[in-house]
């Protein structure tokens, strides 16, 4: 935990500072980007959400349509043409992202967890440690710097996120480490790199969305759609007419990084004490204010009912093992790719070179062409994978070999 929290830390204050730097001359950059450069952007933070979130590169992409979808309910901004909305006025003005991202995130995940999980207390395990000794330091000083350097970079990208650098990071220090029979069983490295790498990208995500408006990961995703609730489109001016509400919010980031060690060290055993509330009270009170913070949205009892919808719909995707993120993502993000599109197809007047029309775009869409076909082709060259029950036959097999030839020596 102590590991978690300082690398947290660390990591978070190094990536809020790469981000005061750099974002201004991202701003610079991305003043020349056209529409077809934006919609090339939003195809390659579709097609990475799709492919790395989850298990299944399918079941990123089918998540990520349905999002799409839910972006094209309401009311066409080009033409005015109403669609989708099944004759419900309310509809008119789309979906809202608060009440889908709460029905996803919060209303499944409670009904999937409330599924599978007995009745009972929970098992809570009484254990009384030690401070991070000096050897702890410095098992994770390095891999906390390294998931950093890791985490920044790549959660700049506009196709980048939080779950690349982490799992980069975790390969990475299970190969340096010098104690590689730890690793799956509790090795402080483990826990250190990831963590850095996670809460660098959160920082680097920022990146993307607030000089280009291309959110890459759901937390980005929710703080897109809480900018464009009051008015405010991400975006290469955004530095320029809302100044001081972007400094403040890099500001909140150093502040938060603080908050979160100040919070975690010392009261970590008052917030494990919370797996000692009864299931059934966590669950309704999970419930009851997710219905509250949907109605507060626009006061109208349509919204506990696509809550409801939704948050079954999120329930069956949890249960069959369907990414959740790139369904918000689709949703927030659609909208700009399909106007960017139009718009350029309008400029261009109809013609479908515009979207390779520039470097820029080229190179992305082919960065998109080569995630989404690259693991296909190599799971083909590899061939498929042996399931586990081939695994312990060829390891049975190999065992009675090995002592047939001891055997026989």
């Amino acid at each position: 935990m102590a590991t978690a929290a300082i690398g947290s830390f660390v990591a978070g204050t190094i990536a809020t500072v790469l981000l005061a730097l750099v974002a201004p001359t991202v701003v610079e950059l991305a003043i020349g980007v056209t529409s077809a450069d934006y919609f090339a952007l939003a195809v390659i933070a579709f097609v990475a959400v799709a492919t790395v979130l989850g298990s299944s590169p399918l079941r990123g992409l089918a998540s990520l349509c349905l999002g799409l979808y839910l972006g094209l309910v309401g009311t066409d901004v080009l033409t005015g043409q109403e669609r989708f909305t099944l004759g419900i006025p309310q509809l008119s003005d789309g979906i809202d992202v608060v009440v889908v991202a709460v029905a996803l995130f919060a209303v499944g995940e409670a009904l999937h967890v409330a599924s599978r999980l007995r009745r009972g207390a929970v098992q809570v395990i009484d254990h009384q440690g030690s401070w991070m000794t000096r050897q702890d330091f410095r098992r994770s000083w390095a891999p906390w710097l390294r998931g950093t350097a890791f985490g920044f970079p790549l959660g700049a990208l506009p196709a980048g996120g939080a779950e690349i650098p982490t799992f980069l990071s975790y390969a990475t220090e299970r190969k340096l480490t010098k104690h590689p029979e730890e690793f799956g069983k509790g090795a402080i490295e483990g826990v250190a790199g990831p963590e850095a790498a996670n809460n660098a990208a959160a920082a680097g995500v920022l990146v993307p969305l607030l000089t280009l408006g291309i959110p890459t990961s759901a937390t980005a995703a929710i703080i897109l759609a809480a900018f464009q609730g009051y008015g405010i489109q991400p975006g290469p001016t955004l530095l320029t007419t809302e100044g001081p509400l972007v400094w403040a919010l890099i500001a909140s980031l150093l502040i938060g990084n603080a908050m979160l060690l100040v919070l975690n060290l010392p009261l970590v055993g008052l917030w494990v004490k919370l797996l000692r509330i009864p299931r059934p009270y966590l669950y309704a009170g999970i419930l009851a204010f997710a219905s509250l913070g949907s109605f507060a949205v626009n006061a109208d009892p349509l919204d506990l009912v696509l809550l409801l919808l939704l948050g079954l719909l999120g329930f069956v995707m949890r249960r069959y093992g369907w990414p959740v993120a790139p369904a918000v993502i689709g949703l927030i993000l659609g909208p700009i790719a399909e106007t960017n599109l139009r718009r350029a197809l309008a400029i261009s007047n109809g013609d479908l070179g515009v979207l390779v029309d520039t470097w820029f775009s080229r190179v992305v869409l082919a960065l998109a062409v080569l995630a989404l076909v690259g693991p296909i082709v190599l799971r083909a060259v590899r061939g498929p994978r042996p399931s586990p029950a081939e695994l312990q036959h060829a390891d049975a097999a190999a065992d009675e070999d090995e002592t047939v030839r001891s055997a026989d020596r």
